[in-house]
């Protein structure tokens, strides 16, 4: 089937719904990968710090599924910010991954105490410029960040991948990508620990629509304008994630997944302050 897409700002489309592989191991991912593009996900979404890389590469390598068909994301990491070093990560990236590109290239976090994330982005630039990334973009970045890109190097990014899920919305932060045109990515779509799923608001909206509570967040994910990229390894969850595009949530269903916000509820790191 075909899957919606988000217009990027650099004339690209990302596909809305995504394979996420934080915390795949890296002897399973080939397989996690290849059973995702199996079941219709055409956005792969990994990063040099998750070690999977190389399984990756080889899930898309052996699919049957055409390289030009498939949105591949990886992610510079912490230690290797900086111009020069940026420009070596994403050779290394794509080594690892045996590809002569990806579809989008991520600052993974600002880092703002090492203060090299400008360097960084403008290495991105050179990237997007040379054909090693069709896109760029960044991830976790909060809003003071994002200026300083726009305002120093004139580049916006397409993207900004965030902690984003009912119980932490984010709405301050995406209203600042919608006025410039930056696309919101959502990671940890469904929360962690389960606590979402396990919510009697979400299950009474699941069990209107005669679908999993996993399946009513990531269709609210859809229906908010959102990209996401939920993670799994288990074949059936990873067919099950992907089977929300034949129902919408009504506005009343909308109204009650909006209303579950906390302003308190990121549960990663907070981009200020995180140091790793």
């Amino acid at each position: 089937m075909t899957q919606p897409t988000l217009p990027l700002n650099d004339g690209s489309q990302i596909p809305q719904l995504g394979f996420g592989t934080w915390q795949t191991p890296a002897e399973t991912a080939a397989a996690a990968v290849s059973a995702a593009l199996a079941a219709g996900y055409r956005l792969i979404d990994t990063a040099s710090i998750y070690g999977n890389e190389m399984g990756v590469g080889e899930g898309i390598h052996v699919s049957d599924v055409p390289r030009e068909e498939v949105f591949v994301t990886t992610k510079l990491w912490n230690s290797h910010q900086g111009y020069d070093e940026t420009l070596r990560a994403c050779d290394e990236s794509l080594r690892r991954l045996r590809l002569d590109y990806v579809d989008l290239y991520l600052i993974h976090w600002p880092m703002p105490r090492l203060d090299r994330y400008l360097e960084s982005w403008r290495a991105l630039v050179r990237l997007k410029n040379e054909g090693r990334t069709r896109s760029i973009g960044v991830s976790n970045f909060q809003i003071p960040h994002l200026r300083r890109l726009l305002d120093e190097t004139g580049v916006t990014p397409s993207i900004n991948q965030i902690e984003l899920h009912p119980y932490f919305q984010q709405r301050s932060l995406r209203e600042f990508h919608a006025q410039h045109g930056i696309v919101t990515e959502s990671w940890s779509p469904l929360g962690q620990g389960g606590a979402l799923l396990r919510d009697g608001q979400i299950l009474r909206i699941a069990q209107k629509h005669q679908k999993t509570a996993a399946q009513v967040v990531l269709r609210w994910h859809l229906d908010c304008g959102l990209a996401t990229i939920p993670k799994s390894v288990n074949p059936a969850r990873i067919g099950e994630n992907f089977q929300i595009f034949g129902f919408r949530l009504d506005a009343g269903d909308i109204a009650v997944l909006n209303g579950l916000d906390n302003p308190k509820g990121r549960i990663g790191p907070d981009p200020d302050t995180a140091n790793f």
